[in-house]
């Protein structure tokens, strides 16, 4: 099984950094978990949240972050709309569902067909 984070929206904060005091340079992105297997692939409905500085190249945890950044982050919490959730199952699922189902369906025909 194999988990990714997607990005699905960045955010150019005008807020000065914790760590280098530049006021340009901090991206705030938002990224939704991704689950591919070998018989499906889906998006799940888990948000992570990261403010990265580019000026310094550090990320910026909760712990460190100012009053301001922090109702910037609510505010683009709100706004965010995250991808639906959902679930494609693959050609290895489908396969594998037509072949229980024709076993099925002969299993319940030889059945009726011997009991007349």
């Amino acid at each position: 099984m194999q988990d990714k984070l997607i990005l699905i929206k960045e955010v150019i904060l005008n807020n000065n950094c914790p760590e280098c005091y530049s006021n340009k340079g901090l991206n705030l992105s938002f990224k939704q978990q991704f689950v591919e297997t070998k018989f499906h692939k889906s998006i799940t409905t888990e948000i992570k949240h990261e403010i990265i500085c580019q000026t310094c190249n550090t990320i910026i945890y909760p712990v460190q972050w100012t009053d301001d950044i922090e109702r910037v982050v609510a505010y683009q919490k709100r706004a965010f709309i995250p991808k639906k959730a959902s679930t494609y199952l693959k050609k290895m699922s489908w396969t594998i569902i037509g072949i229980a189902l024709a076993i099925i369906i002969t299993t319940v025909s030889i059945l009726l067909y011997t009991n007349l």
